[in-house]
């Protein structure tokens, strides 16, 4: 096997992998915010659940196809993909804690 072969299973793997633990943080943050009650955001003195259920659920969306490995411009860590990690980072590191406690 060449190096050229190699580097590109090996370059195709680890952003694939990355895709996969995106899609998953993702889809945690929509969950987490779609069990939630609405009162508790309110409670919080965050935005409204709407909002973070829409954000979270953009965000999964892109998480999840970004995994599919079939030629689209999400595949791997594309600027969507860091933006909806982002998205659900916020929300599972500063909303999450927030309404979780009330």
């Amino acid at each position: 096997m060449s190096g050229h072969v190699l580097i590109f299973y090996t370059d195709f793997g680890i952003s694939f992998l990355v895709s996969v633990l995106c899609a998953a943080l993702t889809l945690w943050a929509l969950v987490d915010c779609a069990v939630r009650k609405p009162r508790a955001f309110e409670a919080g003195s965050k935005r409204t659940k709407g909002f973070w259920l829409g954000i979270t659920a953009a965000a999964a969306f892109v998480g999840v196809i970004s995994v599919l490995p079939v030629p689209n411009p999400f595949f791997g860590m594309s600027l969507f993909n860091i933006a909806a990690v982002t998205a659900a980072g916020v929300y599972l590191a500063d909303v999450r804690p927030a309404v979780s406690s009330r």
